[in-house]
């Protein structure tokens, strides 16, 4: 039977987990294409915060990679838009121009923020906080400017709050209530989180309206209703979000805050389907993680044709860290005429606790400081229980058994997501699930917040016993139990020498393995049998696949080699004439000394090679990307080394070299450090009759200064230092862990220790040079054979990039 057209309208969480379940219930019945308006694959809102706040990267908050879309064969166009809905041709178009047919249409446009309509909320330096740009606009103005003003006391303001802190920015807070978080709190509740919060460096406007933004072009300062000035160089509002109905609306669904749902997520087009923050369902819309995802479940089975009681509504629930202190809600969070309350209030433990009652039944709860019981009280209020029944467990008893064992499987363990106690043991021990990532990837359990993990944990052991590893390797994917050393031993142990193989014979849950454990093998198989591995270009990231970077509109970046920086007049003509011919829109001068060609078309990229006949950059790879130098001591005053020389060779030496992830360079001729070898991986300083050797640098989100491994006399000794350290980092670290942070891991002593036996070092040059002999150049082998790499082209479904 032939496949049906599947199209999803927005890449967010909703929608994206919507697909998931379909994938689950009936993989084989949709041709499905993925539209989002954002250049990114579909990453956990949640954890915005987060990024902002420093404490995590845009590609640790991702929830389904580049590869996740290719290996289910899903057709992503990020960076797009849809624009309109023909339901009676069954076409959606977008705004590059493309239309698709489609059979089924999920809308997951999900929220925009509310901006509030203020004289001079149009002025720079006003942004919302609802995306990655978001957060990269207040990043950069952390950079140039001191002082921030957040509009909005909730949740959104506050973790906006505390990141601009951490970025170093003086913030003021302004609320148009008495007290935070009013939605989510009572009055008491947030006067403690107030005083946490200022303690924290937060100044605080309360029950303040703001009049206007002050400026002429850029904002200055806010302006109250009461006269009262604030001055800001940034303004963020944060003051809530409305449904991104726009598109329902302009194609006639009926739309009322949010489109209008069923209870099987049916709009009033039976091929059209609304899901998460954009639906409306009985008169609710939800904004909240779980909710959007059971609606996904209910989705997924209607649309697969299985028999569902559809959604019913969701009993709301919070609980998370609001920077740094921990807070849950559900339900009713303030008394009336009809409630009762248990109160619990600690001041010096900054805890406070309080059960609402309504006819001997629980309703609602708030807890501030201490939050283990919150999802314990959210599943005694989803099945209508007595208060007894919380108060009388409200203890281990006297046995000191733990609560999980009185714990019925039907409560739930991760709210996010909806999943049970019941549904974990269940996963822990009919698949076999020794570690918390495991039962994550199996499960969605602590997938979302991550708030639920120590409770994950707790069940691992409850469920495990004896056999549970207080220590919780850590495997290198879901699809196995077995921890980056496991597996290399058994590689080694039973000669095995393809990742399949790997997969089969070391017990993988999934025949084909995933995004995350096929590249990783693909590098360990490489990494320990050079000589005799063949590369399976297939195992890579779609990048690495391509030779060339994606860009958020779909386009490619293609950059070539230019050895420690230095072309000449023959390249850039060269560059100049292809850039030409194919319309490249922009041509840039990379950090890394190299020229960018930017906006390439897929299909050109095999010719593009072909006619610059110039070695690849690898801007795409694991591995080499780039050796920056100085100019040096031939044509700088202060160079007393020869820092192009050396750079030059030490590219040419390592270029090719597969490694657990990026690796950069840099040689400068004088302590001025020209090169910026401090945040390098490898960093050579040139002084006089003496190089220094820095390691473990980077320049990224997660900045760290390199540390001094060695001063040796020669620039051989430099190279052999580098091959030592790089091939020791190559059969040690995790794949995708980057030298700083391997180095973090391991400890710089310990590797000067590793280093300086003799021995051993030999040893590392020898497997390094074992390495090299055998490395490929990839773009020149598929420049011999451009049959092999067209037809790789037409293979790769997601025109998307890689990490």
């Amino acid at each position: 039977m032939a496949k049906q057209k599947l199209v999803l309208i927005g890449n967010g969480m909703a929608g994206v987990r919507a697909v998931e379940e379909v994938l689950k219930t009936s993989p084989d019945r949709f041709d499905i294409t993925i539209f989002g308006s954002e250049p990114y694959p579909n990453y956990n809102r949640i954890q915005l915060s987060k990024v902002l706040q420093g404490d995590t990267v845009i590609e640790d908050i991702t929830l389904n990679s580049w590869q996740w879309y290719e290996d289910n064969n899903i057709l992503l166009y990020p960076g797009e838009t849809v624009t309109a809905i023909d339901k009676i041709n069954q076409k959606i178009y977008t705004d590059k121009g493309r239309n698709v047919d489609y059979d089924k249409v999920i809308i997951a446009t999900g929220s925009v923020p509310f901006i509030l309509p203020l004289p001079g909320a149009d002025l720079e330096g006003v942004t919302a906080f609802r995306d990655i740009q978001d957060c990269e606009k207040m990043v950069d103005y952390s950079k140039k400017y001191k002082k921030a003003a957040v509009i909005g006391g909730g949740l959104l303001g506050l973790e906006a709050a505390r990141g601009l802190l951490n970025l170093g920015m003086k913030v003021d807070v302004i609320h148009i209530s008495d007290y935070l978080m009013e939605r989510q709190l009572d009055k008491p509740a947030g006067k403690m989180l107030q005083k946490e919060l200022e303690a924290q460096g937060m100044n605080f406007h309360l029950e303040k309206h703001t009049a206007e933004i002050i400026g002429k072009k850029r904002a200055k300062g806010l302006r109250f209703k009461d006269g009262e000035v604030l001055k800001a160089d940034l303004v963020v509002m944060a003051v809530g979000i409305k449904p991104n109905v726009s598109l329902a609306r302009e194609c006639d669904l009926e739309v009322n805050r949010g489109i209008l749902v069923n209870d099987y997520l049916e709009t009033n087009d039976p091929n059209i389907f609304a899901v998460g923050e954009c639906a409306e369902h009985r008169q609710m819309v939800y904004g909240l993680v779980a909710p959007l995802y059971q609606q996904g479940q209910v989705l997924a089975k209607r649309i697969c044709g299985i028999e569902t009681k559809g959604y019913q509504g969701s009993i709301l629930s919070t609980q998370l860290k609001v920077s740094g202190v921990d807070v849950f809600s559900t339900g009713t969070i303030n008394e009336n005429e009809e409630t009762k309350s248990i109160k619990v209030f600690d001041d010096w433990r900054g805890v406070y606790q309080k059960v609402l009652v309504n006819d001997g039944k629980i309703s609602g709860a708030v807890l501030f400081g201490d939050t283990k019981d919150g999802n314990r009280l959210l599943s005694l209020i989803n099945k209508g229980a007595s208060i007894e029944e919380y108060t009388e467990n409200d203890r281990p008893d006297e046995s000191g058994q733990d609560l999980l064992t009185s714990m019925p499987d039907e409560e739930i363990i991760c709210g996010c997501n909806g999943v049970t106690k019941g549904t974990i043991v269940d996963s822990i021990k009919n698949q076999d699930l020794t570690t918390v990532e495991q039962v994550k990837g199996c499960t969605n359990a602590s997938r979302s917040c991550g708030r639920c993990q120590s409770l994950v944990s707790d069940l691992l052991e409850y469920t495990l016993g004896e056999e549970y590893d207080a220590n919780q390797k850590e495997s290198i994917c879901a699809c196995t139990s077995l921890s980056r050393d496991e597996v290399i031993e058994e590689i080694k142990d039973k000669g095995l020498m393809y990742t399949k193989e790997v997969m089969n014979v070391l017990g993988w849950k999934t025949e084909e393995g995933c995004s995350k454990c096929k590249p990783a093998l693909n590098y360990y198989l490489g990494m320990l049998k050079p000589a005799e591995y063949k590369d399976e270009r297939e195992s890579r990231f779609v990048n690495e696949r391509l030779h060339a970077n994606i860009q958020n509109d779909g386009t490619y970046s293609v950059v070539p080699r230019m050895y420690g920086g230095v072309t000449n007049s023959d390249d850039l003509r060269k560059i100049a004439e292809v850039a030409d011919k194919y319309q490249v829109r922009m041509i840039k001068v990379t950090g890394g000394q190299r020229l960018d060609l930017l906006g390439v078309q897929k299909e050109d990229l095999p010719k593009i090679w072909s006619e610059l006949d110039m070695p690849s950059g690898s801007a795409y790879a694991k591995g080499l990307r780039t050796v920056k130098t100085c100019v040096g001591a031939d044509f700088c005053r202060f160079g007393t080394q020869d820092s192009i020389g050396l750079g030059i060779k030490m590219e040419k030496k390592f270029e090719g070299l597969n490694t657990p992830h990026k690796v950069k360079m840099s040689v400068s001729a004088c302590p001025r450090n020209c090169a910026e070898g401090s945040i390098k991986d490898v960093g050579i300083t040139g002084l006089d009759g003496e190089f220094e050797i820095y390691v473990g640098g980077n320049g990224g989100t997660y900045m760290r200064k390199a540390e001094l491994l060695a001063k040796v006399k020669t620039e051989e000794e430099v190279l052999d230092y580098t091959a030592a350290f790089l091939q020791y980092y190559r059969e040690n670290a995790n794949y995708l862990e980057r030298t700083s942070a391997w180095l973090e891991r391991v400890g710089m002593e310990h590797v000067k220790e590793v280093l300086t036996d003799k021995k051993t070092f030999i040893d590392l040059n020898h497997r390094m040079n074992e390495a090299l002999a055998v490395v490929q150049e990839p773009w020149k082998q598929a420049l011999e054979d451009q049959t092999i790499l067209r037809d790789l082209y037409k293979s790769v479904k997601v025109p998307t990039g890689a990490k």
